[in-house]
């Protein structure tokens, strides 16, 4: 996509996706992916805010005689995700304003 997208968007995105189910990181990076050109190395840094703010856990689990480590959304992370989807709501909501025409000098 053209448009960058900010850290705290992909903040929103990663709680999205893991408030659906648990995820692992690889997993969480593709659907983040199809938004954002984002590498891991942006990806991994973002998921341990998110862990050290409270708003996500990790536990191991063994796939395929591998452990992988997923992440699961908390109390907190519920919380933070409602305020950030309200952000987003007005946000895009003004961005259309102005787009559409709809703001007054």
């Amino acid at each position: 996509m053209y448009y960058p997208v900010s850290a705290l968007l992909i903040e929103c995105l990663i709680l999205c996706v893991v408030e659906r189910e648990d995820s692992y990181g690889y997993q969480i990076s593709q659907i983040v992916k199809l938004v954002a050109n984002i590498k891991e190395s942006t990806l991994y840094p973002i998921l341990r805010k998110l862990e050290s703010g409270g708003y996500l856990v990790t536990y191991n689990q063994e796939y395929q005689g591998r452990n992988r480590k997923y992440y699961a959304i908390t109390e907190e992370g519920k919380e933070q995700l409602k305020f950030l989807k309200e952000e987003w709501k007005m946000y895009r909501n003004k961005i259309d304003d102005i787009i559409e025409g709809r703001v007054e000098k």
